[in-house]
C-alpha cells in the first residue's frame, strides 16, 4: 500500500493518527529503516504473524485512542513461543480496555524484539512561522527529561544533518563511551535526510515521532514511530 493509501485511508476513517503499522509502513516507503510491524485482530493471527517473523516478538496494542501503550499494559517483550504471544495477545486487549473502556482497540501489531542498541530519538514538527522542523536527540525518555536536541528547520543538507548529530550534548555517548562501540553516525545522517525529504513530500503530515531509534555501531532502525496528520 502506497504513502497516499495509507493516509486516504486513515482520513476516510475520521482520523489523525496513524497507527503504529500504518506509520512504518509510509516510513519504509520513504526509505527509513523501521523494525517491520504486522497488525493481527486475533490471537491466533498473533501467533502466525510471530511465526513468520521469528521469536522473540514484541506485541503492542494498536488503537487510534492510546498514545502511551505501557501505561495501560498495552505491551508486551521477548515473547519465545506462539503459546506466549497468544496468551499476551488477549492479556494486552484486556488490559487496554480495563484502562480505557472507550478506545478503539484495531488488535496489536507483532514485531521482532530488536537487539539494544543507543537510543535517540528523530521527530518533525510545524512551526507557524518556519514549517517543518526536524528535531534529533536523546530516546527513550530521557528526551522528556533531559531535553537534550538539536533543530533544523526543512528541507537540511547532509552538512545541517551531520551537524545535528554531533552538537547534542551526549554526543560522546554516540561516540563510543566507556569502551561501548560508537553507533553508525553516517546511518543516522541518512536517516535525518530521508525524514526531511519526507517531510517535504507530504506537506499533510503534521507531526512524526521516531522514538526510539536504535543506533547500532552497523546501522540504524526506528523501533516505534508515530505520524500525525494535519
Amino acid at each position: 500500500m502506497s504513502i497516499a493509501d495509507v493516509i486516504e485511508r486513515a482520513r476516510a476513517q475520521g482520523r489523525r493518527v496513524l497507527t503504529e503499522v500504518e506509520s512504518k509502513q509510509v516510513l519504509a516507503e520513504a526509505g527509513i529503516p523501521v523494525v517491520p510491524a504486522r497488525l493481527a485482530t486475533t490471537a491466533q493471527e498473533a501467533a502466525a504473524a510471530a511465526r513468520e517473523l521469528g521469536f522473540p516478538v514484541v506485541l503492542k496494542v494498536v488503537s487510534p485512542d492510546i498514545v502511551h501503550k505501557t501505561d495501560v499494559g498495552g505491551v508486551r517483550l521477548g515473547l519465545a513461543s506462539a503459546e506466549e504471544v497468544a496468551q499476551a495477545f488477549q492479556d494486552i486487549v484486556d488490559s487496554a480496555r480495563r484502562h480505557v473502556p472507550q478506545a478503539r482497540i484495531e488488535g496489536v501489531s507483532v514485531q521482532p524484539q530488536a537487539r539494544p542498541g543507543v537510543e535517540v530519538i528523530l521527530g518533525m514538527s510545524k512551526d507557524p512561522q518556519f514549517g517543518p522542523v526536524l528535531m534529533f536527540g536523546l530516546g527513550g525518555i530521557l528526551v522528556e527529561v533531559l531535553k537534550d536536541v538539536s533543530f533544523r528547520i526543512v528541507p537540511i543538507a547532509p552538512r545541517d544533518a551531520r551537524e545535528m548529530v554531533r552538537e547534542i550534548k551526549a554526543f560522546p555517548v554516540l561516540e563510543g563511551y566507556r569502551g561501548q562501540p560508537p553507533a553508525d553516525l553516517e546511518a543516522l545522517e541518512r536517516m535525518l535526510l530521508r525524514l526531511s525529504d519526507f517531510a517535504q513530500a507530504h506537506p499533510e503530515v503534521e507531526e512524526l515521532d521516531l522514538n526510539p531509534v536504535f543506533a547500532y555501531p552497523d546501522g540504524a532502525v526506528a523501533v516505534d514511530a508515530r505520524v500525525l496528520l494535519g
